[in-house]
């Protein structure tokens, strides 16, 4: 992933998540608590799976743009992942 565009599409992708998780939350809201735990649970999941593996990385002596792959890898999977879903329905 260490190609610009690579970091461009999770971008977009994260931008794209976030704002049809908002319009669902919007047209949801009695049913937008369960939503929005899930939704924090899996962040908290990719933030810590990511830091664990950059951390792994760097210890072994990889070179920085290998270590931050390793840490954006989680998030870069849960967000295509979401973005899968959205487009499913």
């Amino acid at each position: 992933m260490t190609h610009p565009a690579a970091y461009a599409l999770f971008a977009w992708q994260a931008g794209w998540v976030f704002t049809l998780r908002s319009l669902q939350l919007t047209t949801d809201p009695a049913g937008a608590s369960a939503a929005l735990a899930a939704m924090v649970a899996e962040k908290q999941k990719a933030f810590a799976d990511g830091a664990f593996a950059a951390g792994r990385a760097a210890m072994a002596g990889a070179r920085m743009d290998v270590v931050a792959e390793a840490a954006l890898r989680p998030a870069r999977r849960r967000v295509a992942a979401n973005m899968r879903a959205l487009r499913k329905g």
